[in-house]
């Protein structure tokens, strides 16, 4: 019997060649963010594979999926970096949530990162709060690999 062939982004993703870097920033342009903490307002994702960049924008009443025409050795998060944004990465994207009911809160830029990482992603309703569930997670990968030196 053979086995059923799946789409190459699908295989792309069981083989682990992506990572998905988190950006977070943007002013109030639009009335309902201005509540939101100035720099946390707005969060999209960008992902690199072995081909370049790809970066996933859900802007107000549209998604834009863009595939930049970049080296795919060129520093994307160290140029969002420069520009003032927040980043988070590199992640590795998960595999999907498995769900007995639909989703209860509406398509939002959070959403859509969250669904980029995975069913390993932090519960978050806004940017700021998925910044800093993101940051911790970070930061205690990076305090266990430190202190697993440390200690030898």
């Amino acid at each position: 019997m053979s086995v059923p062939a799946r789409p190459a982004h699908r295989r792309a993703v069981e083989a682990g060649t992506q990572q998905a870097w988190i950006v977070f920033g943007g002013a109030a342009d639009q009335p309902w963010l201005r509540p939101l903490r100035t720099g946390f307002r707005h969060c999209f994702a960008a992902l690199a594979d072995a081909s370049g960049w790809t970066v996933l924008d859900p802007l107000s009443g549209r998604l834009v999926v863009a595939r930049l025409e970049v080296p795919a050795g060129f520093d994307l998060p160290g140029f969002y970096r420069r520009a003032g944004f927040a980043v988070l990465g590199p992640f590795r994207p998960g595999g999907p949530r498995r769900r007995l009911l639909p989703p209860l809160a509406p398509f939002s830029c959070v959403a859509l990162c969250r669904a980029v990482l995975g069913a390993g992603a932090p519960f978050a309703l806004t940017p700021r709060g998925l910044y800093r569930a993101l940051k911790k997670s970070v930061d205690n990968r990076n305090l266990f690999l430190t202190g697993a030196t440390l200690a030898e």
